[in-house]
């Protein structure tokens, strides 16, 4: 079921065809819960044009943020409706460093729970928004370009494998 709708999706927002909507989707929707990468979305449509680095980089991060700031209000909410529910060693450490490990949010399968746990501890909003911008960012930035810096033999030798 979840399978057949995330393919349905893809189908949908095809990156050749919509382009930078296709990005800001994805990258919110990977930003959630939702297991999905974004950096493929993103990386074809600046293979597909080199002029749209910068607008795919920076409407991927936009993307990618809001769901991280969705991410957020649930886990602030979360706690007002479960306010009794164990806390983890993780708490603690977020509690610690506050909004500045957002910028691990990037980071593949603990940066969207941190998000959610930020907002769980009701960590202020707008630094924590802050910090996740900048990682998400130096993570498209990174990615996108060390991505284009593959030749594209490589990227036919794949298609072909799998096709």
């Amino acid at each position: 079921m979840i399978e057949s709708l995330v393919i349905w999706l893809l189908k949908a927002i095809a990156a050749p065809a919509v382009g930078l909507t296709s990005v800001f989707l994805i990258s919110f929707v990977s930003a959630t819960l939702v297991p999905l990468g974004s950096e493929p979305a993103v990386f074809a449509v600046v293979k597909a044009n080199q002029a749209l680095f910068w607008p795919a980089i920076l409407v991927g991060t936009l993307g990618n943020t809001l769901g991280g700031a969705l991410d957020y209000f649930l886990g602030y909410r979360a706690k007002v409706a479960f306010a009794k529910e164990r806390q983890t060693r993780w708490f603690a450490w977020l509690a610690r460093y506050g909004p500045k490990t957002m910028l691990l949010s990037w980071l593949p399968g603990i940066g969207d729970p941190l998000c959610t746990m930020a907002g769980w501890l009701h960590m202020p909003f707008w630094p924590s928004v802050a910090y996740m911008a900048v990682g998400k960012f130096a993570r498209y930035v990174s990615m996108t370009a060390l991505l284009l810096y593959v030749p594209d033999g490589f990227w036919k030798q794949l298609a072909h494998l799998l096709g």
